[in-house]
């Protein structure tokens, strides 16, 4: 145990061991993301608790547990990750209904968002048990609280979670035309290796901001915004700055004033002309944006607008 902890498990027991922790129920804890010290005293107490463990990756779980100074044997540890998530619920279910208390913990962050654990919490409430959330860390959360990314009207407000974008190109590019068209704040996780071709893919949304965060809590932790067009030019300025773990915020598309109205003149002229005419006489009526008219097209193409009021 590292000696920053020795104190930890005492106190987790003195804020947490009181209140109630129902046998043959699912936990569902999260864990720190780099920082260790970001672990929560409910979390410590749980961890100690579980008659069995379900891991995303049990040998790293096992690190983390004796970081904190928890000691577990092997048999009460269970791979439950994204290879095998069905059917080692289960086994989870198996030892749920024997009265077993059962934590899950994913590598890092919160269980069954962007990691393994939703097949997993879904089968056990099809089962009739409970599944109790232990909050904690989330890189998705953590890059939002400090990003300022706000939209500009209150209903675009709030953001949409779209997790790892497709890696084939032709999917990516279509995936961020999508995006383009998207007026709340939009989160994108991305893998080191892969960053530099996200880069290139956003390019297109030109002057947009995008807030980069990567190694979040961990030392080299670095948070940055700028244009879209610009990515992939910080990237290459360092060679640091292409590893760790990303998450990308696309900050919401800056509303013109005239937005209302160009966008009542597209959806009259999409009654009676093709696509790319209506856009193109929108665009010379109200001044906006082709690119923006012809993107807001076709999401009304995939997805009609409901009638105007």
């Amino acid at each position: 145990m590292s000696a920053s902890f020795a104190s930890a498990l005492g106190a987790a027991h003195d804020a947490a061991a009181a209140q109630h922790y129902p046998q043959g129920a699912l936990y569902v804890v999260a864990t720190p993301i780099g920082n260790l010290a970001d672990i929560t005293l409910r979390a410590l107490h749980v961890l100690q608790l579980a008659d069995t463990l379900a891991c995303e990756d049990t040998r790293h779980t096992q690190s983390l547990l004796r970081a904190y100074g928890i000691d577990k044997p092997s048999a009460q540890l269970l791979a439950v990750h994204q290879h095998n998530e069905a059917e080692a619920a289960q086994a989870v279910l198996a030892r749920l209904q024997q009265g077993q208390r059962v934590a899950y913990v994913s590598d890092a962050g919160t269980p069954g968002v962007s990691d393994p654990g939703a097949r997993l919490a879904g089968a056990v409430r099809a089962a009739g048990l409970r599944v109790l959330p232990l909050p904690g860390a989330s890189s998705i959360t953590a890059a939002l609280s400090v990003a300022g990314a706000v939209a500009s009207g209150v209903a675009e407000s709030g953001f949409v979670f779209a997790g790892f974008l497709p890696t084939k190109t032709a999917e990516r590019q279509a995936a961020v035309q999508r995006l383009q068209a998207e007026p709340r704040c939009t989160v994108l996780l991305e893998a080191p290796h892969r960053i530099g071709e996200l880069a290139q893919a956003l390019a297109v949304l030109g002057e947009r901001p995008v807030t980069l965060a990567r190694e979040l809590t961990k030392q080299f932790e670095e948070i940055t915004t700028l244009p879209a067009s610009g990515l992939a030019d910080w990237l290459a300025g360092a060679p640091q700055r292409a590893k760790g773990e990303f998450v990308v915020l696309l900050h919401p598309a800056a509303a013109s004033e005239d937005d209302g109205d160009s966008l009542r003149v597209l959806r009259l002229l999409l009654q009676e002309l093709p696509l790319k005419s209506a856009v193109r006489l929108a665009a010379e009526i109200t001044g906006a944006p082709r690119n923006a008219l012809y993107d807001t097209a076709l999401a009304w193409k995939r997805e009609p607008p409901g009638d105007a009021d």
